[in-house]
């Protein structure tokens, strides 16, 4: 059953893909990208009720942390396929055969990772989706998206590699006598106290500076900023509403390895201390910063921080970092989505310059604004109660200290955020209008449905979705 849901969700994007790559006809390329996208959500939805078993001698199989992932990435892909509509429309004089391309073999590429079970395939994939990332990167075609783009290959390429060994610790741990000797997920974890601790440890240690590279989290965060910056607003949408979380879900599967061979204390620790020194990062580079997309890769910091924090605190602060997840890579679409429209309107990413979004733009500028509310945990947009979730999880365990730093990390972030974003929306502007730019459907629409979305989950969690934020947790709490 799995492989067949496997058709629409990993080969359907790949033919696309190449068929972009084929299609002489410029127009029919971004119609592609829905094609894709439409079928990719369809098929991510049968899974909901099917939950087919593993395949492909469990290489594959879908568990509850791969479906929230996988689920969450769809839904941003989706509303970046519509996007991307309107905005290769504004750009006619770029080739977008590449550009349409690789979205769809990022596609393909976040599916793989989110259902593949083997440690060493996971590793294989999310090097595929550095790949697919980079020339869309390079969009733009300038010396500082050129920069931006062997920045993020360099960084990437780096973190992947301590992640290689990484994974080559994990096969060494399990290679002793009694040891399961492969890389599946599932037997790993069975094998519990017969992985060797020494390399469960060693393996840990680089697959959090590995995959914490490709999360972004700090100290290892430094091509996020020009990434994001010089990358199209759609494609800060997927790395933070996809690539990201597909890095954190291999972080998961490798504390699930430790929890399982008696190290899980060492894991969480490690991703509590990485979790809470992200968040400080990311307040510390905020403050008066003067490029709107810069501001929301390191308010992406933050954020990947506050997933590290929740698993690295355990209990209920677990559950409650798979659902700051979903909730986060919803609300960076919102927000990633409407700095592409205000960027394009004004010409300029420097918030000295941009003034008054919300008359220039009356819908993309109140949608930034409230998207920046979503982000910081403002009530009752739904951010807001997976931080406290991850809040009661360190009061729930006595955490005071922890307790005290996360919540004044969140009130600095927001406060100095803000100031920023303040600025952007109100007021008269400053200076002429792009000509030919303003909201149109595809370009407003699909942030608009993204906020509600995220308002709906604040207002009302349906149990099921639930029961799934428990069961992603359960094998990482403690």
């Amino acid at each position: 059953m799995l492989l067949l849901a496997l058709l629409p969700l990993v080969l359907a994007p790949l033919a696309l893909a190449a068929l972009a790559l084929a299609v002489p006809r410029a127009r029919w390329r971004p119609r592609l990208l829905l094609v894709g996208a439409g079928l990719h959500a369809a098929a991510v939805a049968a899974l909901w009720a099917l939950r087919p078993g593993p395949t492909l001698s469990g290489w594959l199989a879908l568990d509850a942390a791969g479906l929230l992932t996988l689920s969450t990435a769809s839904a941003v892909f989706l509303a970046s396929a519509v996007y991307v509509q309107g905005y290769l429309a504004t750009h006619p004089e770029r080739d977008d055969r590449v550009f349409v391309g690789s979205l769809l073999a990022l596609l393909a590429a976040m599916t793989g990772a989110a259902l593949a079970q083997n440690l060493g395939l996971l590793w294989v994939i999310i090097e595929l989706t550095t790949l697919a990332t980079a020339p869309l990167i390079y969009f733009r075609h300038d010396a500082l998206s050129l920069e931006a783009t062997w920045k993020y290959l360099m960084v990437c390429s780096l973190g992947i590699a301590l992640a290689l060994l990484g994974t080559f610790f994990l096969a060494f741990s399990s290679a002793g006598p009694g040891g399961p000797q492969t890389l599946l997920l599932p037997d790993l974890i069975a094998a519990g106290d017969r992985l060797s601790r020494p390399w469960v440890r060693a393996a840990f240690a680089f697959l959090l500076a590995g995959y914490g590279t490709k999360m972004g989290l700090a100290p290892f965060h430094a091509w996020k900023p020009d990434a994001y910056g010089e990358a199209p607003g759609v494609l800060g949408a997927l790395l933070a509403g996809g690539v990201t979380n597909i890095a954190f879900l291999a972080l998961v599967r490798a504390t699930s390895v430790c929890q399982a061979a008696g190290e899980g204390p060492f894991a969480r620790s490690a991703l509590l201390g990485v979790g809470l020194l992200s968040m400080g990062v990311a307040a510390v580079f905020m403050v008066g910063q003067r490029d709107f997309k810069r501001l929301l890769a390191y308010s992406s910091v933050e954020h990947m921080g506050i997933l590290a924090l929740g698993v690295g605190l355990g209990g209920a602060a677990a559950a409650g970092a798979f659902f700051h997840m979903v909730n986060n890579g919803l609300t960076k679409g919102v927000l990633f989505l409407t700095a592409g429209n205000i960027h394009r309107a004004y010409g300029t990413k420097d918030t000295d310059r941009v003034r008054g979004a919300a008359r220039r733009l009356p819908l993309s500028g109140p949608l930034f604004l409230l998207g920046f509310l979503a982000v910081t945990g403002s009530p009752p947009f739904a951010p807001f109660f997976s931080e406290f979730a991850i809040l009661s999880g360190a009061l729930g365990g006595g955490r005071w200290l922890v307790a005290a730093a996360y919540l004044a990390l969140l009130a600095l972030i927001f406060v100095t955020m803000g100031s920023t974003v303040l600025r952007i929306v109100q007021g008269e502007p400053r200076q002429p209008a792009e000509p030919g730019f303003g909201d149109v459907a595809t370009t407003a629409g699909p942030p608009l449905l993204l906020l509600l979305a995220v308002l709906a989950l604040g207002l009302w969690v349906p149990r099921g979705l639930l029961d799934l934020f428990d069961a992603a947790a359960a094998l990482v709490r403690g």
